[in-house]
């Protein structure tokens, strides 16, 4: 299979993915917060990962070569999660998710800073064609510039710089070995935030089914993202990211019932249609 068809369907995956843990998070959200939520997911990941590191006798590619960049990575990461936590509580859910997605774009803009990929024509077209989309999806009132836009800007930032760096990993470090520190260190991460008031809230019998959903997604998501950037460039994977939001968009009008008009298919078609032009060009290239 060409390298690049392979990568997005590794996005697809991770695209799937996040969807099914927005909504198994929304499920708990009322019993857990969000440190606690992301404590819980990091446990079942640690669990998953040993049980299958064990299974494929892959634990000899762990190592500790490139400890620093894994550090580096999990705090862009963790970062990047709470900024956007902190910004879904004080600004509409519209500017959250226009200035999230705005990520691609610093991925682009920091590829060839961090990691020598080179900006082509058709690489900053998908990029603005997923941006314009994300505009039209999610119609978001930028006249006001208060600390909550700041935020969600600057968690995009942060997701790029995860982007970047899991994209430098991926060149000398195996999926395993990415996937344990991620897991690893997230958990440390998320017990030091959840237990720094002395009090963690247990799962029960009806979120702790959500939140193994949530563990063994967000590690699947990171799994197809890191196999993605593995054999594509960070500039063609990410893009393809973009199509998260009109999915989100149509399974909250599913699944709970949430309004979604004819703008949300309008914006997807232009975020389709950026992907495939990438898509192809990187392919009669390759």
């Amino acid at each position: 299979m060409n390298p690049v068809f392979k990568a997005a369907l590794f996005m697809s995956g991770a695209i799937a993915s996040f969807s099914v843990m927005a909504v198994a998070g929304r499920e708990v959200s009322f019993a857990l917060d969000t440190f606690e939520i992301m404590l819980f997911r990091s446990i079942v990941g640690v669990l998953i990962v040993g049980t299958i590191a064990s299974a494929t006798g892959t634990w000899r590619q762990i190592n500790i070569d490139s400890f620093g960049t894994h550090l580096i990575r999990n705090l862009a990461h963790f970062t990047g999660q709470n900024l956007w936590f902190y910004a879904v509580t004080v600004i509409p859910l519209a500017q959250v998710f226009a200035l999230e997605f705005t990520s691609p774009i610093w991925v682009i803009l920091l590829g060839p800073l961090l990691l020598g990929e080179r900006i082509t024509f058709v690489r900053a077209l998908a990029a603005i064609m997923g941006f314009i989309g994300i505009l039209i999806v999610a119609r978001p009132d930028m006249t006001g510039i208060n600390h909550g836009v700041l935020m969600a800007a600057a968690s995009a930032i942060f997701f790029a710089l995860t982007t970047v760096f899991t994209k430098r990993l991926t060149r000398t470090q195996s999926i395993t070995c990415i996937l344990f520190y991620l897991t690893v260190l997230q958990l440390v991460f998320g017990l030091v935030m959840a237990g720094y008031d002395g009090d963690i809230a247990l799962p029960d019998a009806t979120t702790l089914p959500w939140l193994v959903m949530i563990g063994l997604c967000g590690l699947l998501a990171h799994f197809c993202i890191a196999s993605a950037l593995s054999i594509a460039p960070a500039t063609v994977a990410i893009p393809i990211d973009f199509i998260r939001l009109p999915v989100i968009a149509v399974i909250g009008m599913l699944v709970y019932a949430e309004a979604v008009d004819i703008w949300v298919f309008i914006g997807a078609a232009i975020i389709f249609a950026g992907n495939y032009i990438n898509i192809v060009a990187e392919t009669r290239r390759a």
